[in-house]
C-alpha cells in the first residue's frame, strides 16, 4: 500500500486546513486508518484515528472539536479537516493504514503502512 499526503501549508492562527491522504495498491475500505503527527525531535502522536467504514472515530484531546477525520472508500482516500489552528498544531503529519484490522485504534505501531508526511505549520 502506498500512501499520499498532501494539504499541508501555512496558515494563521484560527485559520483551516484540510489535509487528504491518497492510497493506492490496496482498496482501503476494509482497513482502519489514523492521522499522526510529528514535530522534529519528538516522538509522533497520535491525532485520529477512524474505523473501516467511517461510522466511528477518535482523537486525541488535544484537538477534539477542532478536527474531524473523514474517508471516502470509493475514493480511496482519507481527509483530516483543521479547524480554529493553533501554533501547537505546527507539525508533520502522516496516514497510516492498519492492514490487519477494521477497528481503530490509538495504538501506532499497529499501523503498517505510513505515508511520507505533509508539513503544516501555524503562526501565531
Amino acid at each position: 500500500v502506498q500512501l499520499v499526503e498532501s494539504g499541508g501549508g501555512l496558515v494563521q492562527a484560527g485559520g483551516s486546513l484540510r489535509l487528504s491522504c491518497a492510497a493506492s495498491g490496496r482498496p482501503i475500505s476494509r482497513y482502519a486508518m489514523v492521522w499522526s503527527r510529528q514535530v522534529a525531535g519528538r516522538t509522533r502522536e497520535f491525532v485520529a484515528t477512524i474505523n473501516w467504514e467511517g461510522s466511528n472515530s477518535k482523537y486525541a484531546d488535544s484537538v477534539k472539536g477542532r478536527f474531524t477525520i473523514s474517508r471516502v472508500n470509493a475514493d480511496n482516500k482519507i481527509y483530516l479537516q483543521m479547524n480554529n489552528l493553533k501554533p501547537e498544531d505546527t507539525a508533520v503529519y502522516f496516514c497510516g493504514i492498519d492492514t490487519d484490522s477494521q477497528w481503530m485504534t490509538d495504538f501506532l505501531p499497529n499501523y503498517d503502512y505510513w505515508g511520507q508526511g505533509t508539513q503544516v505549520t501555524v503562526s501565531s
